[in-house]
């Protein structure tokens, strides 16, 4: 993968770093892996991420609202938040679901996603993969 230094910190972001999570995480599908079977109503593996990022000084609301912007035209997702750490004014949360990792990785491609990697990067102090999972079920996921 191929990505911009930020300033900083110990990461690289990219797009699907930024995505992941937008990330979004913000974001990181290209080196994820899923292991388990858990299937969806259709038959193949739901897709979940989670991640952490850091803002710059004063800039988190900013970047919750860049990265909340347009999720509603992702095909194939079941489940988008993106949460305030209470401990942490610089902290955002992004917890996703989706029906494959397959969407996911194609949701990185739509113009909306585009938009809101490029307006919201230098807003992105650092990144944090957290974690990979198999979603098998849970309040509003089908």
């Amino acid at each position: 993968m191929h990505g911009t230094p930020v300033r900083g910190t110990k990461m690289t972001i990219n797009r699907r770093h930024f995505v992941m999570a937008s990330g979004a995480a913000f974001a990181l599908g290209a080196t994820l892996g899923t292991t388990s079977a858990t299937a969806n109503k259709g038959g193949t593996t739901m897709f979940g991420l989670i991640g952490k990022f850091t803002a710059k000084a004063g800039t988190r609301d900013e970047l919750g609202s860049i990265l909340l912007e347009g999720i509603g035209g992702m095909p194939g997702c079941l489940s988008y938040i993106v949460a305030t750490d209470p401990a942490d004014e610089n902290t955002l949360w992004i917890t996703e679901v989706w029906d494959t990792r397959d969407s996911h990785e194609a949701s990185l491609k739509l113009p909306s996603v585009q938009d809101a990697i490029k307006r919201g990067r230098p807003l992105i102090e650092g990144m944090e993969m957290i974690a990979t999972t198999n979603p098998i079920g849970g309040h509003g996921l089908a």
